[in-house]
């Protein structure tokens, strides 16, 4: 099993050397391959009297920034060692797109010839990572996405929690993740209290596990006074975990934004990478 083929859209923000981090870090445990290209989001705008939305950029898509997108890049692999050849063993090897469209829907079209895709974790900055491209991804791609921390990682895969809420989006996160799963040197399904759905306990997934040579342990917390995502990620510091596991809006984005939810307070809160499926 194996997680090679492993997209990684640039933008020029704080978050671009931690995606690239991370992609690295990633094709490193696989020999596999990265797929950078330059992207650029686009905006819905609707004209006084018309319905009809219109598609624009943010600032102007032009060869000179795509550009300069590609020099942070290639400069980047070169530094980590990589070569501009196919993966020979555990080798790295990446590349670069130069024909690609603007906005989430081209990054989520393209994601799905990829094993996975790498986006910088969204925030409040209207200059970082957008929500609206994460969604794509993991709406219409029906791939995984690794979601960057805000501190470029050292390390990812040694020490694995799997959020497990029992749903059937941490179900499929899970399943997507077996590659890294197997690779692992420690891998822990956390239970929150009063934070599942109905479905199979934490220690029915870590038995199924085990059945395929994981060797994984089950831990249920109380969350006290603390919400769920708070939980998580406090139990998945306490640990020195190096990535987390979590199903996408086992809740519906709506109910999220309105009310709170652990994949709202991850994506906003979380500085190790998360690896997201739904």
């Amino acid at each position: 099993m194996s997680m090679k083929a492993i997209l990684g859209p640039l933008e020029q923000n704080d978050y671009t050397q931690s995606v690239l981090s991370c992609a690295h870090l990633l094709a490193k445990r696989f020999g596999g391959h990265i797929q950078g290209f330059a992207f650029f989001p686009m905006y819905e705008v609707y004209g006084f009297g018309d319905m009809t939305p219109l598609w624009v950029t943010e600032g102007r898509p032009s060869d000179e920034l795509a550009g300069e997108a590609r020099k942070v890049f290639d400069r980047f692999m070169r530094q980590e060692g990589t070569a501009g050849a196919a993966p020979e063993g555990k080798a790295v090897s990446f590349s670069w797109l130069t024909e690609a469209d603007p906005g989430d829907i081209f990054v989520a079209s393209h994601a799905r010839v990829f094993d996975i895709s790498v986006l910088g974790r969204p925030g409040y900055d209207p200059s970082g990572p957008r929500s609206s491209t994460l969604e794509a991804v993991l709406f219409e791609s029906g791939r995984p996405c690794l979601i960057a921390p805000p501190t470029p990682p050292r390390e990812l895969g040694d020490n694995i929690v799997i959020a497990w809420n029992r749903s059937t989006e941490t179900a499929v996160a899970t399943a997507h993740a077996m590659p890294l799963l197997h690779d692992a040197k420690r891998v822990t399904v956390l239970t929150v209290e009063g934070g599942s759905v109905p479905g199979p306990s934490g220690e029915q997934l870590a038995n199924c596990l085990k059945l395929n040579d994981i060797e994984a342990q089950a831990i249920t917390v109380s969350p006290g006074k603390k919400t769920s995502g708070e939980a998580i990620l406090d139990y998945s510091a306490s640990i020195g975990a190096d990535l987390l596991i979590k199903g996408a809006y086992t809740q519906s984005r709506l109910r999220q934004m309105i009310f709170g939810g652990a994949t709202s307070h991850i994506l906003a809160k979380a500085t190790l990478p998360v690896f997201m499926a739904r």
